[in-house]
């Protein structure tokens, strides 16, 4: 689990993105635009694709490395 923890890291960042886009919410402004924090929701997909690359490749690694081991 140590190894891993370097990659929730993201995963993490990342879900408090969307509980953050989520919780703050969006308003109309009184001349009728939209106010919200769509930068969130981009920057959430962001971190949680770098978590999931970074999980598959720890994964790839020790894959590889008890392979070289075994031999």
């Amino acid at each position: 689990m140590k190894k891993y923890i370097l990659n929730l890291i993201p995963f993490i960042i990342g879900i408090g993105c969307f509980l953050s886009f989520s919780f703050i919410g969006s308003e109309v402004a009184p001349d009728g635009t939209l106010v919200e924090p769509f930068f969130l929701v981009p920057i959430g997909y962001l971190f949680l694709f770098i978590g999931i690359i970074g999980v598959l490749v720890r994964v790839v690694l020790n894959y590889f490395k008890k392979s070289k081991c075994n031999q």
